[in-house]
């Protein structure tokens, strides 16, 4: 299997739910572990240095491992799972999906259901099923099977996906692309610059909890203490039925994008155009976006001390925050070239130029 499709693969495939990031870290650790020096924030954010020609500039590549998911909230005398949710969740998307419950015994699968339509009234029908009136069933008959399944209040709860390469070999289908692509992108980046120069200090960074608030970006920031950052992540293809050119114009299979705008960051300007004129320069495609409802870890990163000049390049990918969405292999290919490029032209005196 192609190393990059074996990389997707693993890591969209390991569980690791906002504050339950274990499996995910570990899968991470075994790739970043011969790319450079690594250890963790107290939050559990994974940071990896690579040491380049020089010690300034220090550009920060993050990209979040937290995947959105569940928790136990309270389980039945029925035997019946009510859940609340760690990140944005769509409630349409929700019904009929199996999950993975994370136990001390051990995993445990369940699918997400509701009073059956059959005995809905017409009232009831014509409304959105609402996360409250939600349960998750594990097959079982009363409290006490669940608790002998070792199921516990608190236990994380994963969507259930595998990977999948689709139809024409270039889209692919899996769970947690949000934002399991960006960490590739790092990854791979890191390890081109293995036999490659390039004129600053890099720092990859993993981080934890960005689906409930930013929270590992926040901690790890201030142990990189970048000059500049680029934030890696998945964006929201608007190339689905009912999606307005005015809402989105970007494409599965256009192109890495560039953020204009999210919720929280404005992007530094002159990065901003640097990436544009670079993507030019290098023949790659490049899409506009702009996120009205959501954020990235630039959030906290951008706003670390006086301010670091930060830019957000990010992969489409259809269906994010649901339990799978679809990516296409020539953006995040583009994606990991522009980079690629962008880090190796920013020296000292190129990042001072952001800020001047």
């Amino acid at each position: 299997m192609d190393e990059t499709i074996q990389l997707l693969k693993d890591l969209t495939e390991s569980n690791g739910i906002s504050g339950y990031e274990s499996p995910i870290s570990e899968c991470i650790q075994t790739y970043l572990q011969p790319l450079g020096s690594i250890h963790k924030d107290k939050l559990g954010s994974l940071i990896c240095k690579k040491e380049g020609n020089a010690q300034k500039p220090v550009v920060m590549l993050a990209a979040h491992m937290d995947e959105i998911g569940f928790m136990v909230k309270h389980i039945t005398k029925e035997g019946y799972i009510k859940f609340l949710p760690l990140g944005g969740w769509f409630d349409q998307v929700l019904l009929g999906q199996r999950v993975t419950i994370s136990t001390h015994k051990g995993e445990v699968r369940g699918v997400i259901g509701v009073k059956p339509p059959h005995m809905l009234s017409a009232e009831e029908k014509n409304k959105v099923i609402e996360k409250k009136d939600m349960y998750i069933d594990i097959g079982s008959t009363s409290l006490e099977e669940v608790e002998a399944a070792g199921v516990r209040i608190g236990d994380p709860i994963t969507p259930e996906a595998k990977f999948e390469i689709l139809n024409n070999n270039k889209s692919l289908l899996g769970k947690a692309f949000d934002d399991r692509v960006g960490v590739a992108v790092m990854i791979e980046t890191l390890k081109k610059f293995q036999n490659s120069p390039h004129p600053n200090t890099l720092f990859g960074v993993a981080s934890v909890m960005e689906e409930v608030g930013v929270r590992g970006a926040t901690t790890s920031v201030e142990v990189v203490q970048p000059d500049v950052a680029i934030i890696l992540e998945a964006d929201i293809a608007g190339d689905v039925p009912g999606v307005k050119p005015e809402e989105s114009t970007v494409k599965l299979g256009g192109g890495p994008g560039v953020l204009f705008y999210d919720a929280r960051m404005i992007p530094n300007l002159k990065l901003r155009d640097l990436v544009i004129e670079l993507a030019k320069e290098k023949e790659i495609p490049l899409q506009i976006s702009m996120i009205t409802g959501g954020a990235t870890d630039g959030a906290a990163i951008h706003l670390y001390k006086t301010g670091v000049p930060t830019i957000v390049i990010t992969v489409p990918a259809r269906h994010i925050h649901s339990h799978s969405s679809i990516i296409h292999l020539d953006d995040y290919k583009n994606a990991l070239n522009l980079v690629i490029a962008l880090i190796q032209i920013l020296d000292e005196e190129k990042v001072l130029s952001l800020i001047n």
